[in-house]
């Protein structure tokens, strides 16, 4: 074994317990510090009406091996659930089924030829496996290439915006690829099913059992214990310092914070790391919960094309998880994905619901307030590193000029889309850099 046998790892979301997970089979000994009161990260539950489920959404594909594998090591394979979804889209004020190959035929917003080549697009990107080629070309001038301008105005465009905002006249190509990719390999057989799956108790319980098995292995963790500052000692040894005032020694520490927050409490760093870690772009996300007390459509996830409702898309987890998970509740989110200095961060909750549920109450006329049984927003700043133009040139390194300070984010996931799956990938393919 190296030198170097003790690691702090900052942050107990599913990146720092799969570091922990991997870094304590290899003998060393791990230390998690969590500025929260428990695991998760983004990944962390809430109470919503006197039930426990997710602050955000989340889903668990088939191709997601990555994360299948943590669920096997920590005991819940067995708990993974599948089930086939539909896929609807909100388009002109009309709602439209788009689940199979005879659904896409019959979308009526687009005409025969615009499906075509709205299919081969599909198709052609989930071939293509040199994704670097795609970095140096913005996503509009791609799209408009392959799909045809009237397509791009009437479905890409209207996606890319709720996806990204105006920043996507600033993403490269790779971003829709990479989303395409993960959602085409969802598919069971080809284009005919949608195979998506959750945990029974969802990620509350992921979290709770990967923290126990870790804890049985030998990691400890320190809670409500905030890293405000990383420095070195004359010996190479590392100095962590946390909110309460206690400082630690170790021989590694790795930052799984955002770029900006890992080069902040690291003030040694050069001032070049820093503006490289600085000038990371990230996307965050204003996320209600509702609780109705009936179904609004049969869809998991309903796009929407239209321009003025101010979420994202609708995610209906109850088309996904059994309803006796939210007690006989019908469980939606709304998402809208904006800058991190958006101004929605700054609207009050009552501002939000008025904003949120009118849009949802016009789109769904059959709704009233009479069917909400709970309304929650969660929020977070920092969720989504924007994949701009050669994104994978400017990404920094997980090394630093501090020696054994390592920064580890989904930052640095460089094709593919931010989700679960590709964060718990990172320590796969870091630490084996690091510890070679």
């Amino acid at each position: 074994m190296a030198e170097q046998k003790t690691w702090a790892i900052i942050g107990a979301g599913m990146l720092g317990m799969t570091l922990a997970l991997r870094l304590s089979q290899k003998g060393y000994k791990v230390t998690i510090y969590e500025s929260a009161e428990k695991v998760g990260g983004l990944t962390s539950s809430w109470q919503i009406h006197g039930i426990v489920w997710d602050r955000f959404y989340h889903v668990i594909l088939m191709s997601d091996l990555n994360t299948r594998k943590i669920l096997k090591e920590i005991g819940l394979e067995n708990d993974l659930r599948w089930v086939e979804t539909k896929t609807g889209f909100y388009s002109d004020g009309k709602l439209y089924s788009m689940s199979n190959l005879i659904e896409f035929f019959k979308f009526p917003p687009i005409n025969l030829i615009d499906k075509f080549r709205l299919g081969l697009t599909i198709f052609g990107a989930s071939k293509i496996k040199n994704w670097q080629r795609l970095e140096n070309i913005p996503v509009a001038d791609w799209l408009i290439k392959w799909s045809g301008k009237r397509v791009f105005e009437k479905i890409w465009l209207p996606l890319l915006k709720a996806k990204l905002g105006d920043n996507y006249k600033n993403t490269s190509a790779a971003f829709i690829w990479s989303t395409i990719q993960r959602m085409y390999a969802a598919r069971k057989s080809g284009l005919k099913k949608e195979m998506f799956g959750y945990v029974t108790g969802g990620y509350e319980k992921i979290n709770n059992e990967f923290a126990k098995h870790l804890k049985n292995i030998g990691v400890t963790f320190k809670y409500n214990s905030k890293a405000i500052a990383v420095n070195k000692q004359i010996n190479g040894n590392l100095i962590l310092t946390t909110s309460d005032n206690n400082t630690y020694t170790f021989d590694n520490v790795i930052s799984t914070l955002s770029s900006k927050e890992s080069v902040k409490i690291a003030p040694l760093l050069s001032e070049s790391e820093k503006k490289q870690h600085e000038a990371i772009k990230y996307l965050g996300v204003i996320c209600p919960s509702i609780l109705l007390n009936k179904e609004i459509s049969p869809y998991y996830v309903t796009n929407i094309t239209d321009t003025w409702p101010p979420f994202t898309g609708i995610i209906e987890m109850t088309a996904l998880i059994d309803k006796n998970e939210v007690k006989g509740n019908h469980l939606v989110y709304l998402p809208k994905y904006v800058n991190s200095d958006d101004e929605l961060f700054d609207k009050s909750e009552e501002e939000l619901r008025k904003l949120f549920l009118g849009s949802l109450y016009k789109m769904y006329p059959s709704l009233s307030e009479d069917d909400l049984n709970f309304w929650g927003v969660s929020k977070a700043r920092i969720v989504f590193a924007l994949p701009t133009i050669n994104y994978s040139k400017k990404v920094p390194g997980v090394t630093t000029s501090l020696g054994h300070y390592y920064i580890i984010n989904s930052a640095q996931i460089i094709n593919g889309t931010l989700n679960v799956n590709e964060t718990i990938q990172l320590p796969e393919t870091k630490l084996k850099a690091i510890l070679n």
